[in-house]
């Protein structure tokens, strides 16, 4: 019920502010938080983001993408390794999502992954969620 895992309750922010058409939505700020949102940004889910702080609380502020004719952009978020259940894979057994239609993204020695950056690494990692 919240705070025992900030990355899912991220993702499911973005999926019911996706879901009900929403311009922006904010979300508590956090280094792996800013890393996911930068891989959104940059593989064309979102429009924009901006990092806001107040004091000593910080937020991410994130716009959403939509088609000219209203479509969202991200069809689905599914978080794949959990603080209850960890998901590890090598560097030959990285998952493709939808054929290379998705993305994974996946915590390595190198930072925070692609499933493409990953293979061109050629280094494995936490899967941390996919995105569709």
């Amino acid at each position: 019920m919240g705070l025992s895992d900030p990355i899912a309750d991220m993702l499911t922010v973005i999926r019911n502010a996706n879901r009900v058409k929403k311009e922006k939505v904010d979300i508590p700020s956090s280094k792996l938080k800013l890393e996911i949102i930068k891989i959104l940004k940059n593989e064309g889910y979102i429009k924009n983001f901006k990092l806001i702080e107040e004091g000593r609380k910080s937020y991410i502020r994130i716009y959403l993408k939509y088609t000219p004719n209203g479509e969202s952009v991200i069809h689905d978020l599914k978080r794949v390794s959990r603080p209850s259940l960890r998901v590890y894979k090598k560097k030959n057994q990285i998952p493709r999502v939808y054929n290379g239609y998705g993305t994974s993204i996946i915590s390595t020695s190198k930072g925070v992954l692609t499933d493409k950056k990953a293979r061109e690494s050629n280094v494995g990692g936490e899967v941390i969620c996919y995105i569709w």
